[in-house]
């Protein structure tokens, strides 16, 4: 019998919201101004932080039945930053202090610096309507 695998893991999602993030982070970055696109590109980033938070577990439960406890407790320890920005970029976003927004944003940004984008890139605009969603 042969494997089962699944196209949709949680390594590949982490990938994906990786590259939104700093796709968003790219476009709030060029706002000159807060408005609506600038509310959604920071409720986009705050959802998918708490998004790749979730991943977390996911991923490190093969480890742990195989008892790889050191490099499960390495991944936790090296995500675990994404759980705590996601609530601080709700608050700000919520709040609308965009001061706070732009200061966070650079410190996401730090994080994922290793993020590679092509210019031809298919992610397209995945943070509209995330406002809506966020404050639901």
């Amino acid at each position: 019998m042969s494997r089962v695998i699944n196209p949709e893991s949680s390594g590949k999602e982490r990938t994906q919201k990786a590259k939104g993030i700093v796709k968003a982070i790219r476009e709030l970055m060029t706002q000159t101004e807060p408005n609506q696109l600038s509310k959604d590109l920071a409720a986009y980033i705050a959802i998918s932080l708490n998004d790749i938070y979730e991943t977390i577990d996911v991923s490190v439960v093969a480890w742990e039945k195989r008892g790889y406890w050191l490099k499960a407790d390495r991944f936790r320890l090296d995500w675990e930053w994404t759980e705590q920005f996601a609530r601080q970029m709700k608050e700000f976003v919520l709040k609308e202090d965009w001061a706070g927004v732009a200061l966070l944003s650079t410190k996401i940004a730090q994080k994922f610096q290793n993020v590679q984008i092509t210019a031809k890139n298919r992610i397209g605009e995945p943070w509209v309507g995330a406002w809506k969603k966020l404050r639901q």
